[in-house]
Formats: C-alpha cells, structure tokens, sequence
C-alpha cells in the first residue's frame, strides 16, 4: 500500500450532502413561516410576544372572503364552525391590510358572540429593529 492513498481528503462528497440538507431547511423554513392563506397584512409598531398555545387562526382576505385555515368559511356560519373548539382557545385573525373595516369588525364581534374572548389581530412589525 502507497502512503499517496491517504494524503487527501475528498471534501466534494460532503459539500454536496450539506448543500442538500441547507437546501431542503430552507424550503421548510419558507413554508413554515408563510400562512396558511396569504394576506397583506396590516402593520404595526407594537407587537405582542406570540403565546405557546396554537391559536384558530382566521384569514380574512382583501375581497372579504373568510378562512379558517385553509377551509373557505361564510361569516353567517362561523357560529357553527368555532362551536367543537374550545372557548378559552385564542383566535388570532388575520386580516388584509386594504379590508375594509366594517368586515373586519363584523368577524371579530362575531367571534367574542360565540364565547371567545381571546381574539387578536396578526400585524407586520414594523418598528425599530424590525
């Protein structure tokens, strides 16, 4: 056996795997951070620090169409839909920032009438450091 055999090491193999995991954390990572329905969302200076618990999230697009997830859901039954949760459960709305407001104050007055009363609005930070 030649000493030459083991003088260097072949690093191409091991760039390529680790090209291939960071690819696929940042395709994860992209899809992860978006929401379930992209909106437009309003912005924001302050910002509360986001709890543990995962809340209902409801998209509230720029044309007034509402989703809970990804399913399409009609404001007249959203009673219906919210009633197997729980009421303690926090319903985070998020809502298109060129919605116009009487929509939105419909969803969220809708909302607290089934007994919800943890609702909040998703926002952008957009203050400093942000």
């Amino acid at each position: 056996m030649d000493d030459r055999d083991f003088d260097q090491i072949n690093v191409i193999p091991l760039v390529d795997v680790m090209l291939v995991l960071l690819v696929i954390v940042l395709t994860t990572a992209t899809f992860i951070a978006t929401g379930e329905v992209p909106v437009d969302l309003a912005e924001a200076r302050q910002v509360e620090q986001p709890s543990l618990e995962t809340p209902l999230i409801l998209s509230l697009k720029a044309d007034g169409t509402l989703y809970l997830g990804k399913t399409q859901i009609f404001l007249d039954g959203l009673g219906e839909t919210l009633a197997p949760y729980p009421k303690s459960k926090q319903v985070v709305i998020s809502a298109d920032s060129a919605i116009v407001l009487e929509k939105f104050v419909r969803v969220v007055d809708e909302v607290k009438r089934n007994g919800f009363p943890r609702v909040s609005l998703q926002v952008e930070h957009t203050g400093p450091g942000a």
